[in-house]
């Protein structure tokens, strides 16, 4: 692993000026398959814009006046990044990654150069442990909900993803991006005066993604992220004969290193 430099995994810096609109930061993420994205001002980093933050923002009652392209990146922007330099291993960069969303690499003159993603690590290292010791949990959801109450969750209870459920089982999944693309394209079509009432009576079954992509708990963990990575997703729902388990996620997988 040591011989492995931080420069031999980077990736391009895929990022987006403070000043821009956040439609435009979702658009590039979902373009790029990328979350957080890199902010700058001048060229210089200051923080990162998450699809967890555009989907706060662009949800917000105090914003329900304003268009998405109103909004801008420099309202959301976060500080859950971390920098590296290219010619240090990627030991180094481990544990930054275990902590932070995403490692930005700078030159000595901390000038950008790259990043370092969970999907940029996985490539080249995975762990060597069983797949039940890596699981999260499970949360669960009922279609028919409010999208209301399902952002209320996410931000009560830090959730960012939920297994769908109707009478019939298991049916689809809700993310941050979910909401963060439903909210923006409900608020493009929706006149201001009508918004509040509508996005009330929103469900959750309106907004998630079907079908549900799951894999048995005895499929290895080397299929599982390579799925991951194909696929550009998040998480993978477990199960054990049918039933869920859990959630192997690119920060459980990160953390087993």
């Amino acid at each position: 692993m040591n011989q492995i430099g931080i420069k031999d995994i980077m990736s391009k810096a895929i990022s987006i000026a403070k000043s821009a609109s956040v439609t435009e930061a979702l658009d590039k993420m979902l373009a790029e398959g990328a979350d957080p994205l890199i902010v700058t001002q001048n060229g210089s980093v200051i923080g990162t814009v998450s699809r967890k933050s555009i989907a706060e923002i662009m949800g917000s009652r105090r914003n329900s006046n304003l268009s998405p392209n109103a909004i801008h990146v420099a309202t959301t922007v976060e500080d859950d990044f971390t920098s590296a330099y290219p010619d240090q291993g990627i030991d180094v960069a481990i544990p930054l990654l275990q902590r932070y969303k995403l490692v930005v690499v700078l030159d000595r003159e901390h000038r950008l150069l790259g990043q370092v993603t969970t999907g940029d690590m996985l490539k080249v290292v995975k762990p060597q442990v069983a797949v039940e010791e890596m699981l999260e949990p499970a949360h669960s959801i009922l279609a028919d909900e409010r999208v209301v109450h399902l952002r209320r969750r996410m931000l009560d209870e830090g959730i960012s993803k939920f297994i769908v459920k109707d009478n019939s089982g298991i049916i689809g999944i809700v993310t941050e991006t979910d909401v963060a693309t439903a909210m923006r394209s409900f608020r493009e079509v929706v006149e201001d005066k009508y918004q509040d009432h509508r996005i009330r009576n929103m469900i959750v079954r309106d907004i998630m993604s079907a079908p549900v992509l799951t894999m048995e708990v005895s499929t290895g963990i080397e299929a599982m992220v390579d799925t991951m990575l194909k696929k550009g997703i998040s998480s993978i729902p477990v199960t054990r004969n049918g039933v869920i388990e859990g959630l192997v996620t690119r920060h459980s997988v990160i953390q087993a290193l």
